[in-house]
């Protein structure tokens, strides 16, 4: 299942973001994978919680940025749980291409069973309707 936390630029969707991730942990069997633009919230997730920095991998579409998650997922067969901050900037997506990238990221969460959240800085004005009902917080 893919779930969207909403709201402007600095509005506090990665403080929702990491506090939700770091109480998910306690409940979860599997892995998990934290997803970044940078390393900043390093000291803020829980040491179980696998941090990936992407501007380390040279990701220039929403193509390569599924290509990359196909990656992740064969590496570790076990991941659970997938966290995206900063969502458009981490998967080089604009708002026009987020219905066809929560689409192929909703067929990723069906087929290898992995809930996936992610913040995406807009508002529910901008936000395409057939996507407000993923959403679980609008800041």
């Amino acid at each position: 299942m893919v779930n969207l936390i909403t709201g402007k630029n600095g509005k506090g969707k990665s403080k929702f973001l990491l506090e939700k991730v770091n109480t998910q942990i306690r409940e979860v069997l599997g892995n998990v994978v934290y997803l970044d633009t940078s390393t900043k919230h390093m000291y803020e997730l829980n040491n179980k919680i696998r941090l990936i920095n992407i501007s380390e991998y040279n990701i220039q579409s929403g193509d390569m940025f599924i290509g990359f998650l196909l990656g992740i997922i064969s590496g570790d067969h076990d991941i659970q749980q997938l966290y995206f901050d900063n969502f458009l900037s981490l998967s080089h997506t604009s708002m026009n291409e987020l219905e066809n990238i929560v689409k192929q990221l909703e067929d990723l969460s069906k087929d290898f069973g992995i809930d996936i959240y992610m913040a995406v800085s807009t508002t529910d004005a901008e936000l395409p309707a057939s996507l407000s009902d993923k959403v679980i917080e609008a800041l």
